[in-house]
């Protein structure tokens, strides 16, 4: 039987003038380092549990095409200090990864972020995927400058 659900992948990847542990640290701290990433479009950002790295617990709102939508995820971290992994746990299977790679020197760091989003199949599967990157992937890019100016300055 063909399911009438798809994935649809969103990506953004960076090169960070930030050294790796100081970029994991901030993604990881839901108390100060992550709200502080995080473009408008996001708000309301809510630790209910833990607040470092795995077993968090957050809830945010964001708004996007003038709906504004709750997320409940829980934090796991696959790899701890490479791997942090967002699950919403409310609604829908969406799941958020960040991977913080080190440059050759160190110094710098690669950074993506993909969130993997069920949704439609066929042609309608096909334009829902087309708007959630198109409105993702700017947030996405915003979201890793901020995380660069923040993991500078010390997260």
């Amino acid at each position: 039987m063909a399911s009438d659900r798809s994935a649809h992948i969103v990506t953004a990847t960076a090169q960070l003038k930030a050294e790796p542990r100081r970029v994991y640290d901030t993604i990881a701290n839901y108390h100060t380092g992550h709200p502080r990433i995080l473009p408008s479009q996001f708000s309301d950002l809510t630790v209910e549990k833990g607040g470092i790295g795995e077993g968090t617990v957050i809830r945010f709102d964001l708004q996007v095409l003038g709906r504004t939508d709750t997320f409940r995820a829980v934090v796991s971290e696959p790899e701890p200090g490479r791997v942090l992994v967002e699950k919403n746990i409310l609604g829908n299977d969406g799941v958020s990864t960040f991977i913080v790679e080190p440059a050759a020197d160190g110094r710098e760091s690669t950074v993506t972020i993909q969130t993997r989003i069920s949704g439609r199949s066929g042609f309608a599967g096909r334009i829902e995927g087309w708007l959630i990157t198109r409105v993702l992937q700017p947030l996405y890019h915003e979201e890793l400058r901020k995380l660069e100016a923040v993991a500078q300055a010390g997260g």
